[in-house]
């Protein structure tokens, strides 16, 4: 009668203490399979993005000119990226793609300007063309090319540029963009969870009023990063886009050099 009780007891037991267990095991999962990925404001629309596998891409470098970029970050052997993502051919965004390319020998992923890289002695292995709904491997991460609502010269159309992880998150750069319907398209498809948000206003492109407008009305994320402000006149002033968006508790502000692991 008493091995029977024991039994009974342990069976109990197991039962009890089971799902906790595997709780525990889905926990322990997911905390290996969600690694950091690091994220660095350089100002204006300048950032550089690690995966957790280590792959470095800079997005957008305008640095040696751009007046928000911190002086220590202006200097340009300092950066060693994997690839380099150009979302059109602005000065402020092309910035110094092609000088860090030829010296890092990292890739410039962007539409094609053939008579500009030509122009810049840009060897023809270092650009990885791309337009509007190509996907590339880079790594051990995948870019998605997604439409932007902008201009652009001499050639190629705007883009803006999802970079999706090993884990499955996904960081949404919006290049120079406003609102549009097929950014809904770009939730359906990617889904982000971290969107780095044009907020430049003015007569430049969307405002960020129309910023978060656009984040509430086509998106998902978990974080906005505000960014293309307070940066070239007469753009949108960092308390302009405070008064705007910061009361939305998923925007976090960056400064201009500041990391951040997500």
């Amino acid at each position: 009668m008493m091995t029977i009780l024991k039994k009974s007891a342990l069976m109990i037991v197991l039962l009890l203490i089971a799902p906790v267990l595997t709780f525990q095991a889905q926990a322990q999962q997911s905390s290996r399979a969600k690694k950091d990925i690091q994220i660095t404001w350089l100002g204006h629309a300048a950032f550089e993005v690690v995966s957790s596998g280590g792959t470095r891409i800079l997005i957008d470098p305008f640095l040696k000119e751009n007046p928000a970029t911190p002086p220590e970050f202006k200097d340009l052997s300092r950066y060693k990226p994997n690839y380099i993502l150009v979302t059109h051919s602005h000065g402020d965004h092309m910035g110094d793609a092609i000088e860090i390319a030829k010296a890092s020998k990292a890739k410039i992923v962007t539409v094609n300007f053939p008579a500009l890289f030509q122009k810049e002695g840009l060897p023809e292995e270092l650009v990885q063309t791309i337009n509007v709904g190509g996907t590339v491997s880079l790594g051990d991460v995948k870019v998605h090319a997604v439409p932007a609502m902008h201009g652009s010269e001499p050639s190629g159309r705007p883009l803006g540029f999802v970079v999706e992880f090993s884990d499955g998150r996904s960081v949404y750069h919006q290049g120079d963009t406003w609102i549009f319907n097929d950014m809904a398209l770009i939730q359906e498809f990617y889904h982000p969870n971290i969107i780095l948000m044009n907020t430049g206003g003015k007569a430049y492109g969307q405002s960020p009023q129309v910023a978060l407008l656009a984040i509430n009305r086509f998106f998902k994320p978990q974080i906005i990063i505000p960014m293309h402000y307070a940066s070239l006149p007469p753009m949108s002033t960092e308390a302009e886009v405070r008064a705007a968006i910061e009361k939305d508790k998923r925007v976090q502000f960056m400064k201009p050099g500041q990391t951040k692991n997500f």
